[in-house]
């Protein structure tokens, strides 16, 4: 084959594994990260699950700051029905000093949100953010620590639920 053919095949070959690679690239499937602790919990009522809930946080050193009635709020404003499920803000003030001296905007995602919802079987799912892994894309490793001992409080209420 001539030089002048052969360069060019060769450029061509290069252009289809450089097409190659990124299709391979945007086809592979993405990571599904974890960031969020449950529990399904049977044989209760809404109300018996928020009292449980808010003492489990309590005994942790939480208090809950705020309460949203979602399936509430989304009957007012949209006029569409859901199962219960409320919103629970909750605050440790000693964590969140720390972590908030270490990395002020850190405030942005403060409190940490646990939910209590009806699911369409008549249960329940207590669910709670995951504190590590939703600060990992702040990038300061300082608050990994405090981040690690929210999250283990947090599981600590879920499973006790």
């Amino acid at each position: 084959m001539p030089k002048h053919i052969q360069s060019r095949v060769t450029s061509i070959t290069l252009v289809v594994v450089q097409i190659s690679d990124i299709c391979i690239r945007y086809n592979k499937p993405t990571r599904t990260m974890a960031y969020t602790f449950s529990r399904i919990v049977d044989h209760t009522d809404m109300n018996a699950l928020k009292e449980r809930t808010v003492a489990a946080l309590k005994a942790e050193g939480f208090g809950v700051l705020t309460e949203i009635d979602l399936a509430g709020t989304l009957k007012q404003k949209l006029g569409k029905d859901h199962l219960p499920h409320l919103i629970l803000g909750a605050c440790n003030p000693g964590f969140a000093d720390q972590v908030i001296t270490l990395e002020p905007h850190i405030s942005t995602m403060l409190p940490c949100n646990v939910t209590l919802r009806e699911l369409p079987d008549g249960r329940h799912e207590v669910a709670a953010i995951d504190p590590s892994a939703a600060m990992e894309g702040v990038g300061n490793p300082a608050i990994a620590s405090v981040a690690a001992a929210v999250s283990a409080a947090l599981k600590r209420v879920v499973e006790q639920l």
